[in-house]
């Protein structure tokens, strides 16, 4: 969230004012619910597991519910399989392909 006072709403909550959400993030930094890093006007909130246990009790909500930042994902992320060898066709790829000779600089041959 942008440090900005005198923002008359928040950007991203529909409701309370910038100073508003400023003021309860200042009041859960101070109770160690979340720890805050300011960076070229921004400050980044990220919740401390006593901040989690906090909004568990106030909200009511089961134990099994947790931010998705800490559910466990076996998953492996999209992308090329392991098994598949980048340099199947025959070694080195042709960026540095070394029959060139060119270039400036390292020895180019000249």
């Amino acid at each position: 969230m942008k440090k900005d006072t005198k923002s008359d709403k928040h950007p991203d909550i529909e409701g309370p004012s910038n100073l508003e959400v400023l003021m309860l993030m200042k009041s859960l930094a101070s109770k160690e619910y979340i720890r805050v890093t300011f960076s070229w006007q921004y400050n980044y909130c990220y919740l401390t597991d006593e901040g989690i246990e906090y909004l568990r009790t106030y909200l009511a909500l089961p134990a099994e519910i947790v931010p998705a930042t800490h559910k466990q994902t076996n998953k492996r992320p999209e992308g090329r399989d392991r098994e598949e060898d980048k340099f199947a066709d025959g070694g080195r790829p042709a960026f540095r392909d070394s029959r060139a000779g060119g270039g400036f600089g390292r020895g180019g041959g000249v």
